[in-house]
């Protein structure tokens, strides 16, 4: 396989988005694409005809067909790891087997709610969901998201060790109506079990015969689960080839489907297929995770930005930035290849954002006027999910689209501080309306944009060791095992003695 050549896109010709679009009358139909109820609008970014052409050439040098056909035929590309990354067996688009296993955990899960709806467990109310990283973000964004009209259950979740986060959560609930779903792939997790065993601490105390028989276990280790105490048939496994931050479509969003109802969970899961399709078959020029990737390297690996910004102007995703935050830095903040090679050029950039209008009257001040690049992307919907009059909504749309004409065009000034230099990127994402099947793609979007930007790059973006050695290190001085440096031994000393 030829190494990839940066050069043809660092050498191409820089103009402004004004140049482009007073030079190219179809700017905006090259580089718009409606996607499973999705309009993607790539137009105000520096992407030309030229720039797409010259990174589809990269990803054939890249072997980007090869290493999709992997993700989907259940492959192991996972190199460092050796198993595949097999989500999109969740949703019903990759190896045969793994559908059939997945569709199989599916149809446990849903028994498992069926028996709940029928009081097999008691008169639940409250499901109370305890896990960490895509543990917890993947489901708490689909309740966030999609429960805005109202659920059939409470649902809390809780990630963080903090007890205050617990015992907030516990305020909220009678335990003779909660449920406690413990979600860890391990089921070793230190957080997620120790807020679990704190749970079941609480329903022992509030005289719940069997605690142990409130809870459902969400795990790929159902040997670990059955040994703390989980019957059997209160398990719901998922493939040990699913990662957390791509798990919401497995086990993991036991509480979503709970709190919106299987009708809407499986509609997740369409959604999610269409976009799985798309991506799969599309040739790169209207390919969107392609092309919302091809945008990325262009302005990390060539304009310099360290960072992109996106912003939800919908209140229903405020928790979107929070998500795709692990989502893309968990699997492309690496500085090695799949190889073990020395990467020798930026990685993913750091996602931060907001939410829309929140944002304007804060952050937006850098991103008009600032010294850095940030690339921006508006997330929004075309139909509001209030009930009350239409210019709540009506504000809200306008404003995400002006920011984005605001950032492009800019406004000179004889006062400097009064002037906007423009020129700055945006990109807009816009549904038509926040239900399951558009949410499902929306997600699934992300989920290849990611992978795209890890092929082109040659990094493994399933694995995430970063996020070992601080908790290592943590258990270790617990135990006693390890002294630390001394700004660090006396930190301890200070706050626990």
């Amino acid at each position: 396989m030829p190494v990839p050549d940066w050069s043809p896109i660092e050498s191409a010709p820089r103009p402004t988005l004004t140049e482009l679009f007073a030079a190219d009358d179809n700017r905006l139909a090259a580089l718009a694409h409606d996607v499973a109820g999705i309009q993607f609008d790539f137009a105000k970014t520096h992407l030309t005809p030229d720039l797409v052409s010259a990174f589809a050439t990269l990803a054939e040098q890249a072997g980007f067909a090869d290493k999709r056909a992997a993700l989907f035929g259940g492959e192991a590309v996972n190199v460092t790891e050796g198993r595949a990354a097999e989500h999109t067996a969740e949703r019903g688009e990759g190896a045969a087997a793994s559908v059939d296993r997945a569709r199989a955990q599916h149809q446990r899960m849903r028994a498992v709610i069926d028996a709940i709806e029928a009081e097999a467990f008691g008169p639940i109310r409250h499901v109370l969901h305890i896990g960490i990283g895509g543990s917890a973000l993947g489901p708490e964004l689909l309740v966030s998201a999609l429960g805005h009209e109202g659920m059939r259950y409470d649902v809390a979740i809780v990630s963080n060790v903090d007890g205050v986060a617990l015992e907030t959560a516990l305020d909220q609930f009678d335990p003779e109506a909660t449920l406690i779903a413990v979600a860890s792939k391990t089921f070793t997790t230190t957080e997620t079990m120790l807020n679990a065993e704190s749970a079941l601490g609480w329903l022992a105390e509030a005289g719940v015969d069997d605690p142990y028989g409130r809870v459902i276990a969400l795990t790929a280790n159902p040997e670990k689960a059955v040994e703390w105490g989980v019957d059997e048939t209160r398990i719901l496994p998922f493939s040990d080839s699913v990662g957390g931050r791509y798990s919401l479509w497995s086990s993991i969003g036991f509480p979503a489907a709970m709190a919106l109802g299987w009708d809407a969970f499986e509609e997740l899961l369409e959604g999610a297929a269409a976009m799985d399709r798309h991506f799969r078959l599309t040739e790169p020029t209207g390919n969107v995770a392609m092309l919302a990737a091809f945008a990325d390297l262009y302005y990390t690996q060539v304009r310099g930005a360290e960072t992109r910004g996106v912003f939800a102007y919908d209140e229903r995703l405020a928790l979107l930035p929070s998500y795709l935050q692990q989502l893309e830095m968990e699997s492309n903040g690496k500085s090695v290849t799949a190889e073990g090679a020395p990467l020798g050029r930026p990685s993913a950039a750091i996602t931060w954002g907001g939410v829309g209008t929140d944002a304007q009257h804060a952050v937006f001040q850098l991103l008009h006027q600032g010294t850095h690049l940030v690339p921006v992307e508006f997330v929004a919907v075309r139909e509001g999910g209030d009930a009350l009059s239409e210019a709540h909504h009506r504000q809200l749309l306008l404003n995400a689209f002006a920011q984005g004409a605001a950032l492009m065009a800019g406004k000179p000034h004889e006062d400097g501080a009064r002037a906007y230099p423009g020129n700055r990127p945006s990109t807009t994402l816009l549904l038509d309306t926040l239900d399951a099947r558009t949410l499902g793609a929306l997600i699934a979007f992300y989920e290849h944009r990611t992978f795209t930007n890890a092929a082109l790059l040659g990094i493994n973006p399933f694995d995430q060791f970063g996020v070992e050695l601080g908790k290592e290190m943590a258990k270790a001085a617990d135990a006693g095992d390890l002294d630390f440096d001394a700004s660090t031994n006396e930190l301890i000393r200070l706050a626990l003695g």
